[in-house]
């Protein structure tokens, strides 16, 4: 942990992100772990109100490694079918007695939307504090794709009743003033400047590497890109791809890799560590990212920071991202524009020398450390609290988060 002013006062930050507890350790999603730690970081103690399994966590978490970190588990409720959805309704008022007896130890306050977790932490949060911020992680910009609950979410945070800082992927006209433009990184300061090194020396082979990294679900268009795939290996050009992920799509999108006979070109590696991840793009040249809807795109950035070709889709930020020439873009779900765009690429991997290197400088401004005095920065002036001058205390070890009932 960096040397740095940390707030006096004790953070609850409600997310509906699963937590893993094993052998008395807290995993979570590895993206996820590292933006908690910078809050671990700013404040003096931490809780997180959150759902928290019982069992070994996937490959894609990472343990959380900070001293001052606590869970007060919360109930796991929610899902696509209506059995689902009838079920979250009887917990509904289960799931607000227990949110907020974890509100109530808090000085602060950060809500994670959207999410189920997070919609009950917009209503409730400033009946607990004047010191709150939300951070608003999806496409924030109106997609008609968004069930109710995310358009209401965004109508709360909006409202004079939330009235507190919302961090939102973008800057967008016509807000108000507590919706602030903010974005981020999973990249520190040093695995940037591997990233930049990286870019600079990659090899032909390398550049006809194409890679996907994100959960493998529906709206991530996965089975999209392997369609692309088949349709370019049928016209002979010669690449190898991986799919890095987890989630429910995975055996249908590996019965359709083997239905396009694309099992000896393309691998699947499960989840895996970040560290893993920053292999892959070191050895890769395409990434290719074509949602239906995404907030700020980690994924994109990272892989523009370490110099590959980044594909990504028509729709939020991601235009903007990949705009003045630093990537190339196309329409959600359309396999034959897909399909071009990676032919274009692989049939002359060297015409694109330049755009890698405008993606690479753009996505080295983007670090972990300028997340953190951002953020920092940001809740002292909103909230116009003292920071304590850390390089005068003692500095704590690094030790693994505890899970706690309240």
């Amino acid at each position: 942990m960096m040397e740095t002013s940390r707030i006096r006062e004790k953070l609850v930050i409600v997310s509906h992100v699963v937590h893993y507890r094993s052998a008395g350790q807290i995993h979570a999603y590895a993206p996820y772990v590292r933006e908690i730690e910078i809050w671990a970081d700013l404040f003096e103690q931490v809780l997180i109100a959150a759902p928290c399994r019982e069992q070994e966590p996937p490959g894609d978490c990472a343990r959380l490694d900070r001293h001052n970190l606590r869970i007060a588990p919360q109930r796991e409720a929610g899902g696509e079918t209506l059995t689902a959805k009838i079920k979250l309704l009887a917990s509904l008022p289960g799931m607000t007695w227990d949110l907020c007896r974890a509100l109530r130890h808090g000085d602060a306050i950060q809500v994670r939307c959207p999410g189920n977790l997070g919609l009950l932490g917009a209503v409730f949060a400033p009946l607990f504090s004047k010191h709150r911020i939300a951070k608003f992680a999806g496409q924030w910009d109106s997609n008609p794709g968004d069930p109710f609950s995310v358009r209401f979410q965004r109508f709360v945070l909006r409202s004079r009743w939330w009235s507190a800082p919302v961090t939102v992927y973008g800057n967008w006209p016509h807000e108000p003033a507590h919706i602030v433009p903010f974005f981020n990184s999973a990249l520190t300061a040093d695995q940037i400047a591997r990233a930049q090194a990286t870019a600079a020396k990659r090899g032909p082979d390398e550049l006809r590497h194409v890679l996907y990294v994100g959960r493998l679900s529906r709206a991530k268009n996965i089975d999209v890109l392997l369609k692309a795939l088949a349709s370019v290996r049928n016209e002979g050009f010669p690449f190898t791809a991986t799919i890095a992920g987890e989630g429910p799509e995975l055996f249908a999108l590996q019965r359709l890799c083997a239905d396009l006979k694309l099992n000896d070109r393309v691998k699947f590696t499960g989840g895996v560590g970040f560290s893993r991840i920053v292999e892959l793009l070191e050895r890769s040249g395409i990434l290719v990212l074509a949602s239906d809807t995404e907030g700020w795109p980690k994924a994109i950035v990272e892989a523009m920071a370490f110099g590959l070709v980044a594909i990504g889709s028509q729709i939020g930020l991601v235009p903007r991202i990949l705009g003045e020439g630093r990537g190339l873009t196309v329409p959600p779900r359309d396999v034959e524009v897909l399909a071009t765009a990676l032919r274009n690429v692989l049939r002359s991997p060297d015409r694109y020398s330049a755009m890698r290197e405008r993606a690479s400088a753009w996505a080295g401004h983007y670090s972990i450390e300028s997340l953190r005095d951002s953020l920092r920065l940001l809740v002292a002036d909103r909230w116009g609290l003292h920071l304590e001058d850390q390089s005068k205390t003692k500095s704590n070890p690094i030790a693994p988060a505890v899970c706690v009932h309240e």
